[in-house]
């Protein structure tokens, strides 16, 4: 609401409820929503910030109703249908979607771990029903160890 008012702008209450909600509890986010959200009204209205023009312009910038964007939902998404849930070593993670570790650790898992996406254990991470349900994934059926380790058979055809 101050960033509004410092930015002149008239901004709906069911939108600044909306950025509110999408921008993680962060401040820098939720006026780099606001700015964003400004810029599209500008365009494709009169200048206000309604709810409808906020709802529009977040799903340009492809985030959803909980504040993730694509590197969030890739993330997941690589957890669940890659690594079967988890769990995965943040190397493996960072390998997979070619990304930075640091920025994994640094700017993705944080708000995962704070919503109850992801769970941080000592053999890697892994996602929860939340996460899945979210994406509308079927959470993943656990693979036996037992399995994975095995070697494989002596007449397997390896081409």
């Amino acid at each position: 609401k101050r960033s509004a008012t410092i930015l002149k702008l008239e901004v709906a209450p069911q939108a600044m409820v909306t950025l509110s909600r999408c921008s993680r509890g962060t401040p820098r986010i939720a006026n780099r929503l606001l700015r964003r959200v400004r810029d599209y009204a500008q365009v494709h209205g009169d200048g206000a910030v309604t709810e409808t023009l906020t709802r529009e312009a977040l799903q340009i910038e492809e985030i959803d109703n909980l504040g993730l964007d694509n590197l969030d939902r890739a993330d997941l998404k690589t957890l669940i249908t890659i690594y079967n849930g988890g769990p995965a070593g943040i190397e493996a993670l960072a390998a997979t979607l070619g990304e930075d570790r640091d920025t994994l650790e640094d700017v993705v898992e944080p708000y995962l771990l704070q919503i109850g996406f992801i769970a941080r254990t000592r053999s890697g991470r892994m996602t929860t029903g939340p996460a899945c349900k979210h994406l509308g994934l079927e959470p993943p059926t656990p693979v036996s160890r037992n399995h994975i380790e095995s070697e494989p058979e002596e007449d397997a055809t390896l081409f």
